[in-house]
């Protein structure tokens, strides 16, 4: 095992992976932006080493810049986390030049899978459906444009190279195809300095159903079942949940397990890594793209396998073998992830900033929090505004669902405004509540959505607050007028008061 890991990373995965090193005992090393400086995932840490810079690209992607921390404290491996440098090949690269363990897969298996156009001719090879398409590489925008009329819109054109929605656009129409593809590739070149792309079939109503799998290094591979992803806004997911309510034939659920190792098999690939799919309303699935990391939504596996994938891929990169068949994993209960943000959903979804005044978190049987807040923590402007994510486990699918809504209502957030009365919606949702949710559900269901708070709410709940504040809830709080509220517990009302 190792004595020191330095975590590549900020915010709650970086607070993640120091639990993860604390359980194994080993030392964890924290690195930190000027803008992080004061942040309280940093003091979670046995060492702390400033980057300088505020922006991502004058700290945490600045690669000599994270070694040359690496060789000040000693640390003899570093585990990315996601996003940052957890796909860069040429970072991996550069740890093995400099002597360090790159906690994840080879640098070699991340250009195989972190390109979608390599990822899905490897995934061809390996008896994986593809979504039909064309490969952009070496042909002109009217090439494309004559096989995207060939295969018949909607088309979905999408870059190579990295993720997150970047790069993407849906096209409709033949009148659309140019600009759009013209705009992708700007958008690729820029966010990823790489313009291929590729331009595949667009089915409208589909799943995102994604397979966990656990390589080691000697050969073995296992699969941690599914977790379903549907829910997205501009491709980012916002609600994850395992098992995935859009697979119930377990022979399904067996096929997208196998195709998965089989992919993964074939790249050589070792660590956590998730392969992911769409599932078309027959039944059929689609190999998308490979994640060549731990995920965000890595705790609803976690929940229902009870394995710790952290600690599992910092076992892994130190050559240990993992000691399960295939049997031996299986999925207990249901588990549901929602992604609390820093932002206004009635708003456009505007980043939110500012000091949080008063941060407290859900409790209680079978919910989890994921977070890198505190009270009195800054929300900059300079990297991605997610807060924290609750993670909740039941015996079925309604209990974790319950127990979401719960922990939702009693989850406290001040001085910035967040997304979750907008989670809150998406749960009590007929159609998510039933468990039909597509990629188009934010679109079809919740396009209209605004909060709609009753007359004199807002003065109401600015007095719970100061009553909370300084007379620590002793007291009931009192609307305006001076009646009592009817609710007899403040906190499950004050759960998202803007800008305090």
């Amino acid at each position: 095992m190792f004595n020191k890991i330095l975590v590549a990373n900020r915010g709650e995965i970086a607070r993640r992976i120091f639990l993860a090193c604390r359980e194994l005992g080993v030392a964890s090393v924290a690195i930190y932006s000027e803008a992080d400086a004061d942040a309280p995932w940093v003091r979670l840490a046995d060492e702390s080493y400033p980057l300088g810079g505020v922006t991502a690209v004058d700290s945490y992607l600045n690669q000599q810049k994270v070694l040359d921390v690496v060789q000040l404290c000693g640390a003899e491996a570093i585990h990315p986390g996601y996003g940052f440098l957890s796909e860069n090949a040429d970072f991996a690269r550069a740890c093995a030049a400099a002597g360090i363990i790159f906690i994840g897969p080879s640098a070699a298996a991340m250009e195989m899978m972190g390109s979608k156009a390599a990822a899905r001719v490897l995934a061809q090879r390996a008896e994986v459906p593809v979504v039909p398409g064309v490969d952009g590489a070496g042909k002109s925008d009217a090439e494309l444009k004559t096989a995207a009329s060939a295969m018949g819109y909607p088309v979905l054109i999408k870059a190579s190279a990295g993720g997150g929605g970047k790069g993407m656009r849906v096209v409709w129409s033949d009148g659309k195809f140019g600009d759009a593809v013209q705009a992708a590739r700007r958008e690729a070149q820029s966010a990823f300095g790489d313009d291929h792309i590729l331009v595949e079939k667009y089915f409208s109503e589909i799943h995102h159903v994604e397979i966990q799998i656990l390589a080691d290094q000697h050969g073995r591979v296992l699969h941690l079942f599914e977790r379903e992803c549907s829910i997205q806004r501009r491709h980012q997911k916002i609600v994850e949940e395992s098992p995935a309510p859009a697979v119930q034939d377990e022979d399904l659920r067996r096929r997208m397990a196998e195709a998965a190792v089989s992919l993964a098999s074939a790249a050589g690939y070792v660590s956590a890594g998730t392969v992911e799919f769409i599932v078309d309303g027959d039944g059929r699935f689609y190999f998308l793209e490979m994640n060549t990391r731990l995920q965000v939504e890595h705790p609803v596996t976690e929940l229902v396998t009870g394995l710790d994938l952290a600690a599992w891929q910092i076992r892994i990169a130190t050559g240990e073998p993992l000691p399960y068949q295939q049997a031996d994993i299986q999925q207990r209960g249901h588990a549901i992830e929602c992604r609390v943000y820093a932002e206004d959903p009635a708003h456009n979804f505007l980043p939110s900033i500012g000091k949080i005044a008063l941060y407290r978190p859900p409790t209680g049987p079978g919910v989890r929090v994921d977070d890198g807040i505190a009270t009195g923590a800054e929300v900059t402007p300079y990297y991605d505004p997610m807060l924290a994510k609750i993670i909740t486990w039941g015996h079925d699918r309604a209990e974790a669902v319950r127990k979401m809504v719960r922990a939702l209502q009693e989850t406290v957030v001040l001085g910035v405004t967040t997304n979750i009365p907008y989670l809150l919606a998406i749960l009590t949702e007929e159609h998510f509540v039933d468990g039909r949710t597509t990629t188009n559900y934010l679109v079809e269901h919740m396009a209209d959505w605004n909060p709609r708070p009753e007359p004199g709410e807002e003065e109401w709940l600015a007095v719970a607050a100061l009553e909370l504040l300084l007379g620590g809830g002793k007291s009931a709080p009192r609307r305006a007028g001076g009646e009592a509220a009817t609710q007899p517990d403040p906190w499950a009302l004050v759960t998202d008061f803007r800008n305090v």
